[in-house]
């Protein structure tokens, strides 16, 4: 990629970032987001289609990256609770810019994202496995409910609280062998 592009890129994720800790998406515009930028309006528009575009690519990067930082991605079908553990220092590493970017009305995104990206997981680790209707309801069961559990007991401190919810999902989407779709 290109130096410029990777600048430009750069300086509107910061401008971003900054605008989106202090106010909700749908307040942030292109104009103020530009000009925190440094960059002209046209030059975004070279870049992202709007202010949910741009949103978009930064919560599927955040979420790409804290799942390709999970030594063992195999462990999602194999043994949940040492996915989740290695999972957490990811989430950890990250936590702030997870926090900024699935606020308010974006919340609901990270769930999709992160049961997208992991279903890739599943893809590149089983290439052969199909899934049953039983396991992609465990999957979605267990990250939405993950999901919710955490924010509702965030006061309890994210370790203990994702140490629970690893020990809670107790390998509950282990491949056996012969799976077939239902």
């Amino acid at each position: 990629m290109d130096l410029r592009i990777k600048k430009t890129r750069a300086a509107l994720k910061k401008a971003f970032l900054t605008l989106r800790a202090k106010k909700p998406l749908e307040k942030i515009t292109i104009k103020e987001l530009t000009e925190m930028a440094n960059i002209n309006k046209a030059t975004y528009y070279l870049h992202y289609r709007d202010i949910y575009d741009l949103s978009e690519t930064l919560e599927r990067e955040l979420m790409q990256r804290c799942l390709s930082n999970v030594e063992h991605q195999e462990y999602i079908i194999t043994d949940v609770e040492k996915f989740i553990e290695g999972l957490k220092e990811s989430v950890l590493v990250n936590e702030k810019e997870i926090k900024i970017l699935f606020e308010g009305s974006r919340s609901t995104s990270f769930t999709k994202l992160f049961e997208e990206e992991i279903n890739n997981i599943i893809v590149k680790n089983f290439p052969g496995y199909e899934p049953t209707l039983e396991s992609r309801m465990k999957l979605t069961f267990l990250i939405h409910g993950a999901y919710y559990t955490y924010f509702k007991y965030s006061e309890y401190g994210m370790d203990k609280v994702i140490n629970l919810i690893a020990r809670l999902s107790d390998g509950s989407i282990v491949i056996h062998k012969g799976s077939n779709k239902s």
